[in-house]
C-alpha cells in the first residue's frame, strides 16, 4: 500500500459533494409523493425492476474499478477516505434512494388492485355486491416475482463481485497496474448491462404511461431535477480515477430516456387539466359533488312537484277527501296580524267535514 497516497482536488470533491446532494434531493419528491398519495399507481414494475438492476450493477462497476482505491482506506484518515471513494459512494446513493421507490410501490400497492373482485346478485330488488376474492391480479403477482427477481440479482451479483475480487490482485490505486483479466471482463459486463438495462428500463415506463395518458404517482419535479442533473453526474463519474465509460454510460442513457418520460408527462399534465381530472383520472370537482349529496337541497324538483300533485288529487278523487298539505312557514310582513289564528284551527273543520263524509260514504 505504499502507493495510497491522499489525492485532493477541491473541484472534483465540490462536485461530486454538490451532485451527492443533488441527488437526494432529487428522489425524495418522489418519495414523499408516493407516501402522500398513499398509492403508487401509475408506475410500471418492469420499470422498477429493470431501474434497480441497472443502478446495482453501476454501483458494483465502480466499486471494482476502484477496489484498489477503496482498500486505500485500511491506512488513510477518514476524511482522506471519504473523499477517494465519494464515486463509490455516489452510485450507492442512487441505488438505495432507486430500490427505495420499489419499496413503496410494493407497501402502497392499491388494495383494490391487489386482487380480483367480482359482482354477485343477492336478489332482484337489491343491487349486485362487489365480493374480494383471494385471487391476486396479474400485476399484482408480476409485482410480486419482479421485486424478488431485484433481491436474487443484487444478491448474486455481490457474490461473484467480492469473489472474483477476493481470489485476484488488487489494482494499483494510481492506476499503473491493469486489472486482471478477470476483473476486467466482469467490470465490463456490469456496465455494459447496466447500460442496456437503462435503456430498457424506461422503455415499459414509457408505454404504460402512454396507454394510462395519466402522470399517476410520478413526480415531475424529480424528473425535472434528473434530467439535466444527468450531465453533472456523468460529469462527476469521468472525471474520477479507475473509470472508463462503462462507468459513465449507463446514466447518459438514463438521462435521455428520463428526457423523453418527462416531455410525455408535462404533455398528459396539461391534457389532464383540460379534461378536468387530477393524475390518477378522479375528477377534480369531486368533492364539490359529493357535499351536494350530503346536503340536498329543500327546494323540490320541477318533477318531484308534479309527481305530488298527481298523488294527492288521486287520493281526492277516489276517497272524496281533501289532503292536507304540510304547514308551511310564512314570513310575516306589515300586513300579517300579531295574533293570527292558527293553521291548525283554520283547518280543522276542512279535516272533520272530510271525515264525516268518509264515513256516510262507507255507511251506504
Amino acid at each position: 500500500m505504499s502507493s495510497c497516497e491522499p489525492h485532493h482536488d477541491a473541484a472534483q470533491n465540490a462536485l461530486t459533494a454538490f451532485m451527492c446532494l443533488g441527488i437526494t434531493i432529487s428522489y425524495l419528491p418522489q418519495h414523499w409523493r408516493i407516501i402522500s398519495a398513499k398509492s403508487s399507481e401509475g408506475f410500471s414494475p418492469w420499470f422498477l425492476l429493470l431501474g434497480s438492476m441497472s443502478s446495482a450493477s453501476g454501483m458494483l462497476n465502480i466499486i471494482v474499478m476502484q477496489w484498489g482505491i477503496i482498500k486505500c482506506c485500511r491506512v488513510l484518515s477518514a476524511g482522506s477516505c471519504l473523499e477517494s471513494i465519494a464515486g463509490v459512494l455516489q452510485l450507492s446513493l442512487v441505488w438505495v434512494l432507486f430500490v427505495m421507490i420499489l419499496v413503496l410501490y410494493m407497501i402502497y400497492y392499491p388494495a383494490h388492485l391487489k386482487y380480483v373482485e367480482v359482482d354477485v346478485n343477492v336478489s332482484n330488488d337489491m343491487p349486485p355486491r362487489h365480493i374480494k376474492t383471494p385471487v391476486k391480479r396479474e400485476q399484482w403477482k408480476l409485482s410480486i416475482v419482479l421485486s424478488w427477481a431485484v433481491f436474487l440479482h443484487i444478491a448474486f451479483i455481490i457474490f461473484v463481485t467480492f469473489l472474483l475480487l477476493s481470489t485476484n490482485p488488487t489494482p494499483s490505486p494510481d492506476g499503473s497496474e491493469h486489472l486482471a483479466p478477470q476483473l476486467q471482463l466482469w467490470a465490463t459486463f456490469l456496465g455494459v448491462s447496466s447500460a442496456l438495462l437503462a435503456t430498457f428500463q424506461y422503455t415499459p415506463q414509457i408505454v404504460h404511461t402512454y396507454r394510462l395518458k395519466l402522470v399517476g404517482a410520478l413526480s415531475i419535479p424529480m424528473m425535472l431535477l434528473q434530467t439535466p442533473g444527468a450531465v453533472l453526474m456523468v460529469l462527476s463519474i469521468a472525471l474520477r480515477p479507475g473509470t472508463n465509460w462503462t462507468t459513465w454510460i449507463t446514466y447518459a442513457v438514463a438521462g435521455l430516456m428520463q428526457g423523453i418520460l418527462l416531455a410525455m408527462c408535462i404533455v398528459f399534465h396539461a391534457r389532464q387539466r383540460r379534461l378536468g381530472v387530477d393524475d390518477f383520472g378522479k375528477p377534480l370537482n369531486k368533492l364539490s359533488s359529493n357535499d351536494d349529496e350530503e346536503h340536498p337541497s329543500s327546494t323540490p324538483s320541477p318533477v318531484e312537484a308534479e309527481v305530488g300533485d298527481a298523488v294527492h288529487s288521486d287520493v281526492r278523487s277516489e276517497h272524496g277527501v281533501d289532503v292536507v298539505e304540510p304547514e308551511r312557514e310564512v314570513a310575516a310582513g306589515e300586513e300579517t296580524p300579531l295574533l293570527g289564528k292558527p293553521a291548525g284551527a283554520a283547518n280543522e273543520g276542512r279535516k272533520e267535514g272530510g271525515l264525516l263524509a268518509m264515513f256516510a260514504g262507507r255507511r251506504r
